[in-house]
């Protein structure tokens, strides 16, 4: 028989929408927990409706962080709704949001009322900026998280124009963040039996992202800046752009000059002799790694970088990484039979775990797929659920 996995037995009652707390449920279901998702009636998620597709509310984005999870599609606003969901949470070990501070609250199931309901229960939120302090108001949401951070400021030289990341690194880190919570958190109830809350903020994952910066700004009150390292860059090529970085060795700039076939080695010029002088003449050196990089092809130059041990890659589009046959051998692409999108693509699991592997036990739930099922293992029997449905309360 195989391994249980490591959340097997541990229900969570899941009100996460959009991306921070989808990607934190979904790798808890990954690992073997029950999963029940609250929804709205008629629209559920908002990433169910984030962008125009084929397949409406299975859209990819949707389908992409909600599976291994059950679908409830239940009207909180109404009180039959409110005993439902509370009957859930009585029984449940983990509860998990990301509304605006406030908003579990203002809908009946804050943090002390639920822990009324139930004391073992761990009650997870992340949020943008927290409960208390002037922001406490704000929504959560990327971009502005990386705006106010500091994430936002910092690029690889001035002239270069602020812009957003466009990867969304604040959500998922925060995400992260909310899962190692709700573990840590469950491993304290193993010893003492009793939950508690656990916050995490998409501010402060991004302040703690930028550890080492802030340490330096904080105690030296300089700024330190690793896209703007003279030796390192992104630099255009006969046929793409290679990224190259000349770090973690006695002295790079010579071995970068040998790879780039230079006629010199460029480190014996006094105004290159040291990394205070090269970061003074960051232009110049630059635009002599412009000049060659672009006189041959990618493939050619990571070669020669390789051969001289400096750190390099092509840069490549999201659909070349996941043609990669590197993607291929960590198995970070699965496949899902949905009944509504067919066959689905997606990323697996980054936590690969030799006894107890992620598993996709549940393709993504459909709106409310789950209202039955999951009522009746709460006690609900088949005329109160219809009397709930009939209310418009469950549907």
């Amino acid at each position: 028989m195989p391994a249980p996995l490591p959340l097997d037995g541990i229900t969570v009652v899941d009100f996460t929408q959009v991306y921070l707390g989808p990607s934190c449920t979904q790798l808890l279901g990954d690992y073997g927990a029950d999963v029940v998702k609250i929804e709205r009636p008629g629209a559920g998620d908002l990433s169910r409706s984030s962008i125009p597709d084929p397949d409406g509310p299975d859209n990819p984005i949707f389908l992409s962080i909600n599976r291994n999870k059950r679908s409830v599609s239940i009207d909180t606003r109404t009180a039959e709704g409110k005993q439902v969901v509370g009957d859930l949470i009585a029984e449940a070990d983990v509860v998990v949001s990301n509304f605006r501070s406030g908003v579990m609250e203002r809908i009946g199931f804050g943090y002390e009322e639920c822990r009324r309901r139930n004391p073992r229960l761990i009650w997870a939120s992340g949020t943008g900026f927290g409960e208390e302090g002037p922001y406490r108001h704000k929504g959560g949401q990327d971009v502005i998280a990386q705006a106010y951070s500091g994430v936002m400021w910092r690029r690889a030289s001035d002239d270069v124009p602020l812009s957003v990341y466009p990867t969304t690194l604040c959500d998922y880190t925060t995400g992260m963040h909310l899962m190692q919570g709700v573990l840590l958190a469950l491993l304290t109830r193993d010893r003492t039996g009793e939950g508690q809350k656990v916050e995490v903020t998409m501010y402060d994952s991004m302040l703690h992202m930028q550890m080492q910066e802030a340490c330096m700004q904080l105690n030296r009150g300089r700024e330190v800046n690793w896209a703007a390292m003279p030796l390192s860059g992104v630099f255009p090529t006969a046929d793409g752009a290679v990224c190259m970085v000349g770090a973690f060795k006695e002295n790079p700039l010579r071995d970068i000059s040998t790879a780039l076939e230079l006629p010199e080695d460029l480190s014996t010029r006094p105004e290159y002799a040291t990394p205070a002088l090269q970061f003074e003449h960051k232009p110049e050196l630059q635009t002599i790694f412009r000049e060659r990089f672009g006189g041959n092809t990618t493939e050619y130059w990571v070669k020669r970088l390789e051969e001289q041990d400096i750190l390099c890659a092509p840069v490549r589009s999201l659909a070349e990484a996941l043609e990669d046959e590197q993607t291929a051998v960590n198995r970070m692409v699965l496949e899902m039979q949905h009944p509504t999108a067919g066959r689905v693509r997606a990323l697996a699991a980054p936590i690969r775990l030799s006894d107890t592997p992620a598993q996709v036990r549940r393709v993504p739930p459909r709106l409310g797929e789950h209202n039955e099922e999951v009522l009746a293992e709460h006690g609900y029997d088949a005329e109160r659920i219809e009397a709930l449905k009939a209310a418009g309360v469950l549907r």
